[in-house]
């Protein structure tokens, strides 16, 4: 195994002392604009790479940064990673990507890690309810996702749900679908029950009984939502079945299923998402979706981080609105022809 080059090297190479290489390398005042760019020259030709944890150490400046999100293999995480990746890499620093995968247990561990790390600020989707997970950071926090509600005392960003859902609701029954079923997470998620209760307040405006709506609750996977769309098909045999997901994989799952079930969309079905992923624009048909702005709500958390270490206050919880994308899963049954599809592009 090859020797990992050292700092001795790189000064050995540009013909300067070790402190006047490390120095060089750290923007010290004290060296000029000649030997620094032969040091780091030098570095470059050796394959030298600093060790931001010990600089970290005697600094106490890593240049790290984390996020923990539930679930790295969702394109809406996925999203909200790069969103902050890109606003830290602007600023110069590294982010540490982990992915709870919703559970409490290997969140903690991510949370440990990144202590150890000397990170100088983490965004985090919480699982756990336990507040000393978070009390133990003496450094900027900010989380995020619908969970953080459950912390009024921590800086948050989340999608404004409550509107969300009365766009996806007031665009559903623009379109003659009044009381569509309802596919949402599992009980034990904090974004079922707020997805759930922006739904009956929109009812109970329009003198509307909630307790009508079909819901089947589901895993937030692809798999979860196909398995949802075969029980409520065979709750409604016949008819013209309208579906409102809680996020784009159960749609799309629900969407496959329609299919294998000889059920057309938007024929025989209508499916409209939630999240705004890629792959929903690749559907066939499209995916109507209510889109959460997953990369701006990376971006804002990052920002937010660099808010509280240049000393400006960042507090109470920020809502960022989400848009409709309407493309082909929604028949118009409010014309003339039942079977209208709703036209593409209105965004």
């Amino acid at each position: 195994m090859a020797k990992r080059p050292t700092i001795i090297d790189v000064a050995k190479l540009a013909g300067v002392s070790k402190s006047t290489a490390a120095r060089a390398l750290t923007d010290a005042a004290d060296v000029n604009e000649a030997t620094r760019e032969k040091v780091r020259k030098a570095a470059a030709a050796v394959g030298y790479e600093r060790n931001h944890l010990a600089v970290g150490m005697r600094s106490g400046r890593s240049g790290l940064f984390g996020l923990v999100i539930p679930d790295i293999a969702n394109p809406f995480w996925a999203e909200v990673a790069r969103g902050a990746q890109d606003l830290v890499a602007e600023q110069g620093a590294s982010l540490l990507v982990f992915s709870s995968n919703w559970d409490h247990d290997r969140e903690a561990s991510h949370l440990r890690a990144l202590r150890q790390a000397r990170v100088e600020g983490a965004i985090v989707n919480p699982v756990s309810d336990n507040v000393d997970d978070f009390g133990r950071f003496s450094v900027p926090l900010v989380l995020i996702g619908s969970s953080a509600e459950r912390f009024p005392d921590t800086p948050s960003i989340g999608s404004d749900i409550r509107q969300a859902v009365r766009l996806g609701l007031d665009h559903l029954a623009e379109r003659g679908h009044a009381a569509p079923a309802l596919i949402v997470g599992p009980r034990s998620r904090l974004a079922r029950a707020r997805f759930l209760r922006s739904v009956h307040e929109h009812c109970l405006e329009r003198d509307i009984d909630p307790a009508i709506l079909p819901v089947e609750d589901a895993d937030y996977t692809f798999e979860g939502g196909h398995a949802a769309m075969q029980r409520l098909m065979a709750r409604q045999p016949v008819g013209h079945l309208t579906v409102f997901a809680a996020n784009d994989l159960m749609a799309l799952g629900a969407l496959l299923a329609a299919r294998e079930a000889g059920r057309e969309c938007p024929r025989d079905v209508s499916i409209l998402g939630f999240d705004g992923v890629p792959g929903g624009a690749f559907s066939w048909p499209g995916l109507t979706t209510i889109e959460k702005p997953a990369r701006e709500l990376g971006r804002r958390s990052a920002q937010a981080l660099f808010d509280q270490l240049s000393g400006r206050p960042v507090t109470g919880r920020t809502y960022l609105p989400c848009r409709l994308i309407e493309r082909g899963s929604l028949a118009d049954l409010s014309a003339q022809n039942p079977l209208r599809i709703a036209s593409v592009g209105r965004n």
